[in-house]
């Protein structure tokens, strides 16, 4: 075999696999997210927020990164913990790209749950995990803005109260546009799955 024909054979195995690789990527992309598509995918709502270290989280300053946001309270008994559980498994399974995504959990119950208590909760999942308080209005303008329902119920038990509240998790993609959202029952390996195809956008 001389080497013109070594060289065609060559350049149309690279073709090949190119189209094979163009062809994966096309088919990928129109496959349906795992997460309820909004369309149009408006730009998200602004928010700005003090951590418990004195730096403002603001979510405009955060493009580049695929952000997920979950409303929740540290005295929650179970939506919460779960949530922020498939958040800890999203995080692991995403290794090295996992530092291309914020974890962000916003409270609905500022009563109780002051700026140190949020930060100390989300980091018992992991120590990446961004956890933010505030005051009434200025949290208020938030919930509103993402359409969190929230209403506190009064109870017999030790926590005093508990807090009925939307349970859904908010994907933000890396141009600040809200793209999808997840009730509460959805797996970590679908939302996993649909952050992988929002970071590679």
């Amino acid at each position: 075999m001389n080497i013109r024909t070594i060289l065609i054979t060559v350049g149309a195995i690279l073709i090949g696999v190119a189209a094979i690789l163009i062809g994966k990527q096309v088919y990928e992309s129109r496959l349906p997210f795992q997460g309820s598509l909004i369309e149009p995918s408006p730009p998200a709502i602004d928010f700005s927020l003090e951590s418990v270290n004195g730096n403002t989280y603001h979510l405009a300053e955060r493009k580049g990164q695929v952000v997920l946001i979950f409303f929740g309270y540290a005295n929650c008994p179970d939506v919460c913990p779960s949530t922020l559980a498939d958040f800890k498994t999203i995080h692991r399974e995403l290794e090295d790209d996992a530092e291309k995504v914020d974890f962000v959990f916003i409270t609905i119950d500022p009563e109780r749950d002051t700026q140190e208590n949020i930060e100390r909760y989300v980091s018992a999942f992991n120590s990446d995990f961004i956890g933010l308080s505030g005051g009434l209005e200025q949290l208020k303008a938030i919930w509103d803005g993402y359409w969190v329902f929230r209403e506190k119920q009064e109870t017999e038990t030790e926590a005093g109260y508990l807090m009925a509240h939307t349970s859904r998790v908010y994907a933000i993609d890396k141009f600040g546009k809200l793209r999808l959202t997840y009730p509460f029952g959805v797996s970590a390996a679908s939302m996993q799955s649909d952050v992988e195809r929002l970071l590679a956008e």
